[in-house]
Order: structure tokens, then C-alpha cells, then sequence
């Protein structure tokens, strides 16, 4: 069966309305699946949006970046896990990552995403912040590895750091999740840490997460089309390396 870009492309709706929201996922039809909400939508009416969204069988990524004790931590996956939303993003410490898939009950999903680094950290962030001698790539490995030993489902990283994870995180089927993905003549707007959707499909990225060059655009079915088809070339690469081999 063909790999397919669609299958691995999430859309964000960072936009404040669900109005917006609603008529984006209307313009882009069957070209996008999958679709990252997050704090942009945190209004009444966000539950309803989701289930019209997974009754029309699209896929949820909840971007919420939670972390709290343990108890709030399990009540907050459980009520998700019932949502039918299929990723779910949290920080924080190993207990907190114990404590999200221990709400889930058994649930297979969502699944347990950790954030490493946020894309708009770069070096001189990192060593500000935990000083000299540490960089981005040592600590986002490090947490990507707490993640997979505490049982987390995949990690959040740039597209920079997705092959350093695939080395120090062998285990089959950990997810990697990258935003700060930016097509070629994109602004970078506030992300330090990007590369192209191409780029990040070959370093090993399961999926990209991209929002303002496809929602920004004034026609964005085209603006996410072509962001599919160099995702699909990326793709194809290495099964048409091998049919040449």
C-alpha cells in the first residue's frame, strides 16, 4: 500500500474563532486529515468542534502542553480518552507521563506525546537557561529518552533533532511529531528551528505539523497541496531507490 503525505500531515488551527476554524477545515475538504487544537480554541463549544470533527473522520491532535499532579493528570486523559482524540501532548516529569497514560484506562489512544524543546528555543536559549555546555540536541535527547522510559507513545522535536531521537530511541513505533516545518520561501515567523516538510519527512519524522503557511493563505487548499506533494516526494524517495538498486 502506498505511503501516502495525507496520512501525515497535521493542520494547526491556531486561530481564535471556531468560526475560522470551522470554515478552514471546510476549504481544505479531503486534501487534510488530521488537525492540531489547542489553546487558540480553548472557548465554549471546543468539545462540540471535536466531535463534529471525528464524526466527519477526521483526527485529533490536542495541543495543551499539560502538566499538574498526578491526580488531575489521570482525570484530564480520561475525559480525552472518551473524546476519540488521538494525540495528546504533556510535559513535565516522568510521573507526569505516568500519570496521563494511567488515565487512559487501557485506552489506545490518545496517544501520549511528550514536548522535548520548543521550536522557538535555540542554542542561545538553552545554555541562557541551563547554561553553558548544554545544547538544544543533548536536551531534547535526554528528554526523549526519559519519555520513551517512562512509557510515553512519542515525542515532540524539531525537525533538527528527529534523527539524533531515531539513534537514542530505537523502539518501534515511538512516535516523532515535528512543527517548526516551514515550506522554502515561508517566513519562520517565531520559530529558530526549522526545516522544510521534505527535510523533516526524510530525517524519519512520522508527522509535521504546520499551521500558518497553510491557514494564513488566501487559497489554502493550494498552499496545503503543494506542501503534500514535496511531503509525498519525500516519501516516494526511498522505495524508488530501491526498485533502481
Amino acid at each position: 500500500m502506498a505511503d501516502l503525505a495525507r496520512d501525515h500531515l497535521i493542520v494547526a488551527l491556531d486561530v481564535p474563532e471556531l468560526e475560522q476554524a470551522r470554515a478552514i477545515v471546510d476549504e481544505l475538504g479531503d486534501a487534510v486529515s488530521f488537525y492540531k487544537v489547542g489553546p487558540h480554541l480553548f472557548v465554549s463549544g471546543l468539545i462540540g468542534f471535536i466531535e463534529q470533527l471525528i464524526g466527519e473522520g477526521k483526527h485529533i491532535f490536542l495541543d495543551f502542553k499539560s502538566v499538574d499532579i498526578g491526580d488531575t493528570m489521570r482525570g484530564m486523559a480520561a475525559k480525552v480518552s472518551q473524546l476519540g482524540i488521538e494525540f495528546l501532548t504533556v510535559m513535565g516529569t516522568t510521573s507526569t507521563i505516568t500519570a496521563a497514560k494511567q488515565g487512559l484506562g487501557g485506552s489506545p489512544i490518545p496517544k501520549i506525546l511528550v514536548v522535548t524543546v520548543l521550536t522557538d528555543h535555540d542554542e542561545a536559549d538553552i545554555q541562557r537557561e541551563y547554561g553553558a555546555g548544554k545544547t538544544v540536541e543533548q536536551l531534547v535527547i535526554d528528554r526523549a529518552t526519559m519519555a520513551s522510559a517512562a512509557g510515553a507513545d512519542g515525542v515532540i522535536c524539531s525537525p533538527k533533532e528527529v534523527a539524533a531521537i531515531r539513534r537514542v530511541v530505537p523502539r518501534p513505533g515511538f512516535l516523532i511529531i515535528t512543527p517548526g516545518v516551514r515550506p522554502i520561501g515561508s517566513a519562520s515567523d517565531d520559530q529558530k528551528r526549522t526545516a522544510t516538510p521534505g527535510e523533516a519527512i526524510e530525517a524519519g519524522a512520522d508527522f509535521i505539523v504546520i499551521g500558518r503557511p497553510i491557514i494564513r493563505e488566501a487559497d489554502k487548499l493550494q498552499a496545503a497541496r503543494r506542501i503534500l506533494d514535496e511531503m509525498q516526494m519525500a516519501l516516494d524517495a526511498p522505495r524508488l531507490i530501491r526498485a533502481v538498486g
